[in-house]
């Protein structure tokens, strides 16, 4: 078993036991875009050490250094190898991890780093989308133990082949996630730029509210569908461990999103708002259609599914008796969306596959909503009240959603968040 790093002389803390409790700390890429705010960051971490708490921690890449990273790999290579992508990717986390166990020991807090791998964090061989398999924290035990603060590498685990892989954008939730429920954590905290989740994209809609609570279910369908302030498979390990996430900010105060088991007492508050208990509107920008009908169009269904096996597949639709299918598919999570889809097509010319690009979604949330129709039949006369195009329209038990023009996707949030949700604007949960 790896066994911790010796104190040295000058660190010192206040003692905590290992019946301290415990709260895992995730800190993304903007919260440490700079040197001035990743000593900020330093300095919170210290004082709920100070506090009396175990402490880990885990980092994101500074800033926009992952989106750098993918610039110079596509700058090198038309197709860049997955599997080095993930080797260039892990590197970003692993400057932040060290520079912030810099300035926590700086701080006055003794601290160390550790890699994904170096945690425990097992996953399949899937690069660039890896799930977590197994978390083996006994190097992060070891060092608590010591009294340390242990500073992870988000985004990042290896498989049983020894292999480096990432987890895809938002990963880095996940890594928190994931040790806070093998440590037994009392809450992971998520801090990013913005004080909790809202009833849609601040950026975009003015009068969105932020939500106090969210149940797991909710928070993962609207991380599915667009929502950028949780990663939706963190939300699913949360979910299936019991684990509180609290989506706080960085840089502001008290502020936050619970997001926890399901509690009657704000869903109720919300169905007296709007009959359908839709929580909030989200969008996307970055989806693919794959259409396919004729008679060639059931011998290849089975082998499109497997090729979109490691995909974020949103929806789904397979008719046998009409040898037809229609799947939707996000594509942030792929290296070059374009060299996919034109893959794709060349693959199964002969089933005359139909790829569509430039599209995106709007989607209202909520327990339940999708088993409504006359929610759908609300969002679809919203869009045609702002004369927006619908592609095509899908649900889920949480959600249901539209596909429009990416150019419209916006707007589209907009009116829906109007039409659902305007009293909520309005404060009446205030």
């Amino acid at each position: 078993m790896p066994t911790a790093t010796a104190l040295t002389p000058e660190e010192s803390a206040p003692p905590t036991t290992p019946t301290s409790p415990l709260v895992v700390m995730k800190f993304g890429g903007s919260s440490v875009a700079t040197v001035e705010r990743l000593r900020a960051v330093a300095e919170k971490i210290a004082g709920t050490r100070r506090a009396g708490w175990n402490v880990v921690v885990v980092v994101s890449a500074m800033g926009k250094t992952t989106d750098e990273l993918v610039a110079r790999a596509r700058a090198v290579s038309s197709n860049p190898p997955a599997r080095e992508m993930d080797m260039l990717l892990t590197s970003g986390e692993r400057v932040s991890m060290a520079l912030l166990a810099m300035a926590v020991r700086e701080a006055g807090v003794p601290a160390v780093s550790l890699t994904g791998s170096q945690s425990g964090i097992l996953t399949n061989d899937v690069h660039a989308n890896a799930r977590i398999i197994e978390v083996r924290p006994f190097r992060i035990e070891d060092e608590l133990e010591h009294g340390r603060v242990v500073i992870v590498a988000g985004f990042q685990g290896a498989s049983y082949r020894h292999e480096v892989t990432t987890l895809g954008r938002g990963g880095s939730d996940t890594t928190a996630v994931a040790l806070a429920a093998a440590l037994g954590a009392e809450r992971c905290d998520i801090f990013s730029d913005v004080d909790g989740v809202y009833s849609a994209d601040p950026r975009v809609v003015d009068d969105a509210q932020r939500l106090d609570q969210l149940c797991y279910e909710e928070m993962q369908e609207l991380a599915r569908q667009g929502a950028r302030v949780l990663n939706a498979q963190a939300v699913e390990f949360a979910r299936r461990h019991q684990i509180a996430i609290y989506a706080r900010s960085t840089f502001g105060g008290a502020e936050h999103t619970k997001v926890e088991r399901a509690d009657d007492g704000p869903r109720e508050r919300l169905r007296e708002l709007n009959a359908h208990g839709v929580t909030g509107v989200t969008g996307r920008k970055d989806l693919l259609r794959i259409l396919c009908e004729g008679a060639c169009c059931g011998d290849c269904a089975d082998d499109v599914l497997r090729a979109l096996e490691d995909c974020d597949v949103l929806s789904s639709g397979i008719e046998p008796h009409r040898n037809r299918f229609d799947i939707v598919l996000a594509t942030e999570n792929l290296t070059d969306p374009k060299a996919f889809a034109a893959d794709l097509e060349r693959r199964f010319a002969g089933a005359k596959l139909e790829v569509h690009a430039g599209l995106g979604s709007v989607s209202a949330v909520g327990l339940g909503v999708g088993d409504k129709p006359t929610a759908l039949l609300e969002l679809l006369g919203a869009l045609d009240g702002e004369s927006i195009e619908v592609v095509t329209s899908f649900t889920s038990r949480e959600s249901i959603t539209c596909l429009v023009p990416v150019a419209d996707v916006d707007r589209a949030v907009q009116q829906v968040h109007r039409v659902f949700l305007e009293e909520l604007a309005e404060g009446a949960l205030a």
